[in-house]
């Protein structure tokens, strides 16, 4: 998380230090643009793994509870 964090500071950082640069208008809004369209790839491609653990965790668990429940029916059947 602290990673995450320090990130996040680099890059506001980086935006307020593109507003003092000696840059036209056109060319600060371009790489305030860019800069924030990056950072926001990077936050989605982390989301995505993160969610896509999880989501992997959840099918498991309701696969394996899935097993168990058939099995119990099956032994209260019998």
């Amino acid at each position: 998380m602290e990673f995450k964090t320090f990130v996040a500071g680099a890059v506001i950082g980086g935006v307020i230090a593109l507003l003092y640069a000696p840059n036209s208008g056109k060319k600060t809004r371009k790489l305030i643009k860019d800069t924030a369209t990056e950072f926001v790839n990077e936050v989605v491609d982390t989301v995505k793994e993160e969610t896509s653990g999880v989501i992997d965790t959840v099918k498991e668990a309701a696969s394996g509870s899935s097993r168990k429940g058939q099995a119990a029916v099956k032994a209260l059947k019998s």
